[in-house]
């Protein structure tokens, strides 16, 4: 309990120095030596744990390529990054792409390794249970250059878009428009068989329940990342009370996503009413 309060402690305070300023609060540390890691990494310890607060706190700042060998933690690790962008990998999981704002949990006991990414350096806070860490085995050079960083963040991404309008069509069912307010993008164009519009109609059909969308039911879905664009396309059976009556269709429903300060906004909702479909 103390390790999950103080690690919730220190997430707002990286979260909130990180809006503040781009220098890092913390000193460079001292290089390591090449032990149980390959590249160059620097540590600073910041608070060894003792009797009372069984954790220790540092800093580590991996240049890129730099990487850790197999290892665990028997008392389990969280991993706040502060900078950059790295890789993180469990045994037999798959490799994670981890970034700036992003927190690792890494299990008590679990085998793992986290490091660099070849093309850019990471900078991390690690909080670690009050006990030796288990060393084994190195990664491999040939393993570290196949990975291939795009296609991982491709998919992260598009695992993203997916989520997102999943949940989005929850909100609509439950006519939550605050948060839909959030989610549309102020130029956003919605596009029905009736007509188009934009987003402050759009939220005062679903308030006022001139159109409801009661439930839609997801049966393919695909997503195309270009740059800060995603667009996501649906087929979906669509429950509907549009008027006070209701309706059931089949779309294909054509979603456009837009990434703006770092958070996706809904840009364009289209419906396609499919043919000859039960």
């Amino acid at each position: 309990m103390k390790l999950f309060i103080k690690t919730v402690l220190l997430i707002i305070a990286i979260s909130n120095y990180g809006i503040a300023q781009d220098d890092s609060i913390f000193p460079l540390g001292e290089k390591a030596p090449n032990v149980h890691h390959t590249g160059d990494v620097w540590l600073s310890h910041l608070s060894a744990g003792d009797s009372i607060f069984d954790y220790n706190i540092a800093v580590a700042k991996f240049a890129k390529g730099a990487k850790l060998d197999w290892h665990k933690h028997p008392k389990g690790q969280h991993l706040l990054i502060i900078e950059g962008e790295g890789l993180y990998q469990e045994r037999d999981k798959p490799i994670q792409v981890v970034r700036k704002g992003e927190v690792v949990k890494c299990q008590p006991d679990v085998e793992h390794w986290h490091a660099a990414t070849p093309e850019s350096g990471v900078t991390y806070l690690a909080i670690t249970g009050n006990q030796r860490t288990v060393w084994e085995e190195k990664i491999s050079e040939e393993l570290f250059q196949s990975v291939n960083v795009d296609s991982i963040k491709q998919k992260i991404t598009e695992e993203e878009i997916i989520n997102l309008s999943k949940d989005k069509w929850q909100w609509m069912s439950d006519k939550n428009v605050e948060i839909l307010e959030e989610l549309f993008h102020e130029n956003s164009v919605f596009v029905h068989m009736g007509g188009s519009w934009g987003k402050e109609r759009e939220i005062e059909i679903i308030k006022s329940g001139g159109i409801h969308y009661k439930k839609a039911d997801i049966h393919e879905v695909s997503v195309n990342v270009i740059g800060s664009t995603a667009i996501l396309l649906n087929e979906i059976t669509l429950l509907a009370v549009v008027g006070g009556n209701e309706v059931t269709n089949p779309f294909m429903v054509t979603e456009v996503y837009k990434k703006e300060n770092g958070n996706y906004k809904l840009a364009s909702l289209s419906f396609t009413k499919l043919l000859n479909r039960d």
